[in-house]
């Protein structure tokens, strides 16, 4: 039985999808579940920040790997390629359909590779590069990296403090920093079981007002009061690089959908950069309809890796 994977942009309208394929997979006498693979839906209490599935939608598809940790602690890739797997083998070995829905890149190749992941930095050289930021911003620490390791740098977005920041950390403890777009694409060939690469693709128009309109929802749903509640709290570092978590506190809803409109960019660019994907172009196709694709795949070709 073939793992599914499901990844796009944020507000694309991955869990649409992914809870339209089970029903049509439930006709057919399976039993599918879903596996987050989302960096920013493991944190508890940020679920309409991160747009995780509604307990609606979750009785309509279970879903695992969603809202078990605290955002007062930090997790890291790693922890969650554990859980995946886990999750993922014992899916299949109890005859079940793993739909893996997931908008990050990092966690959604954690979940279906064996990833050969970097060591954490000791708490000085973190401590030391997130005063950097906050002194000087990404962009100033951009330029450095470019410098430093022009190759990693020119894959990164200079307004992307986490992936920035992760760069300098590693260079710091004299590794070199993240893979470049070659690398990005040949992930894709070491798979730990067969899976159907499903990239869901919209008109960047589209998205882009669909994003505004989601982050519009967001706010009208409280996720302003989740933020607050979190920092109250002393959220971690990688709790607060939820998009929107600093713009809420600062009260900057178009902040918000500024970055999240880049974050999605950089998604569908990452996402094209990838091999052996099957993309599905939501402009002018419905939930319904992209699910109906996915199954006539899944039904022809079985047991095939791709």
């Amino acid at each position: 039985m073939r793992v599914v994977a499901l990844f796009g942009p944020t507000g694309v309208g991955k869990t649409a999808v992914a809870i339209a394929i089970a029903d049509l997979l439930r006709e057919r006498g399976e039993d599918p579940l879903a596996i987050s693979a989302d960096a920013l839906q493991v944190y508890r209490g940020l679920e309409t920040l991160t747009g995780a599935a509604t307990p609606q939608e979750q009785a309509r598809l279970e879903h695992r790997l969603l809202s078990f940790v605290d955002p007062v602690g930090s997790f890291s890739a790693g922890e969650f390629a554990h859980r995946a797997h886990a999750e993922i083998d014992a899916a299949l070995t109890a005859g079940r359909r793993p739909i893996v829905v997931g908008g990050t890149g990092l966690y959604l190749q954690a979940a279906l590779t064996d990833i050969a992941l970097r060591p954490p930095p000791d708490a000085e050289t973190r401590n030391k590069v997130q005063a950097r930021l906050n002194e000087h911003g990404p962009a100033a620490l951009h330029r450095e990296l470019a410098r430093r390791a022009p190759a990693s740098a020119k894959a990164i977005d200079p307004h992307d403090r986490t992936r920035v920041g992760r760069a300098l950390e590693l260079l710091e403890m004299g590794e070199h920093p993240a893979p470049t777009g070659e690398d990005s694409r040949l992930w894709t060939a070491s798979l730990r079981h067969p899976t159907l690469l499903c990239g869901l693709t919209m008109r960047r128009a589209e998205l882009y007002e669909r994003i505004d309109a989601r982050v519009d929802a967001m706010v009208a749903a409280g996720a302003a009061a989740e933020v607050e509640r979190a920092d109250q709290a002393g959220a971690s570092r990688t709790a607060r690089s939820a998009l929107g978590f600093e713009e809420l506190l600062d009260g900057d809803t178009d902040a918000m959908k500024r970055r999240t409109r880049n974050y999605a960019k950089r998604q569908l660019s990452w996402m094209r950069r990838l091999r052996d994907v099957h993309e599905i172009d939501l402009s002018d196709t419905a939930p319904d309809g992209a699910a109906a694709e996915i199954a006539h795949i899944l039904a022809a070709r079985p047991g095939s890796a791709a």
